[in-house]
């Protein structure tokens, strides 16, 4: 799962859900932003792993603001 978002490009997202795929276990989105929650290792960008509703979803390094922020700064979202 940490090795999928690790591969997540700069300026690109990803769901939990789509996460879950590609790490194998169909059904694992929300152990994705559980394993996210707790993700403090920087080499893993979870700031790109956004909710299947189009929503950002929360950001354990400083909330939805700072996850929004990342991700502009990244071109993944309109300014």
């Amino acid at each position: 799962m940490l090795s999928v978002v690790k591969n997540i490009p700069h300026g690109s997202v990803l769901t939990y859900k789509e996460v879950a795929l590609k790490a194998g276990s169909e059904h694992a989105a929300r152990a994705v932003g559980s394993v996210m929650s707790r993700n403090y290792d920087p080499t893993v960008p979870c700031h790109r792993v956004v909710r299947s509703d189009g929503m950002l979803g929360n950001y354990n390094r400083g909330g939805a603001y700072i996850k929004r922020k990342l991700l502009r700064k990244e071109g993944a979202l309109p300014n």
